[in-house]
């Protein structure tokens, strides 16, 4: 079996750190040699996939994990910057902030709105849940039947696989939005 062993090496001492379990231990419940872990550890050997396995179990994680390389990416958006999407019949702004990954149905936006018409949004997919902070000024927010007088610091939750509304009550308001 070829391995990447030192993503391994990695995974294992990543692995072991968010457990809080020692070496000792994490061999004990794994039933291998704490030498063995050891040099796993240190980026030598070459383990079998038996011993992956059970020190994937001592370590409660899918065996995946152990192969795949950790992924630390920071992003900052100063403000300003982003690409702006903005609407035909409101006076409103939304920001992309963060996206999820393929298979994961998330994304935050940052939005900036005036008073004016109302912004409002068509059902989302089934099941989609809506998030909103007004960080500045006031808003009406959420559903179209019974929307929700918000300012500075307030926040809502509500179904958006139902219409939903966003206006702004203040000039310049802005809010972050999760869904």
């Amino acid at each position: 079996m070829t391995q990447p062993i030192s993503v391994i090496a990695k995974s294992l001492v990543r692995e072991r750190a968010r457990t809080g379990l020692s070496l000792a231990e994490v061999a004990r419940r794994a039933g291998i040699a704490k030498s063995t872990l050891s040099q796993l550890e240190s980026g030598n050997g070459n383990p079998s996939l038996e011993t992956l396995w059970s020190l994937c179990v001592a370590l409660d994680i899918p065996f995946a994990r152990l192969l795949e390389p950790q992924v630390n990416k920071t992003q900052v958006i100063r403000r300003g910057e982003g690409t702006k999407v903005v609407a035909e019949q409101a006076n409103y702004q939304a920001i992309l902030l963060a996206a999820c990954p393929p298979g994961a149905r998330r994304d935050i936006y940052l939005l900036l709105t005036q008073p004016g018409a109302d912004r409002i949004s068509h059902p989302h997919p089934p099941g989609s849940v809506e998030h909103i902070i007004v960080t500045q000024g006031r808003a009406r927010v959420g559903l179209m039947s019974a929307p929700e007088e918000l300012g500075e610091g307030d926040y809502i939750c509500y179904p958006a696989d139902q219409e939903h509304v966003f206006q702004a009550l203040e000039p310049d308001t802005q809010g972050s939005a999760d869904r």
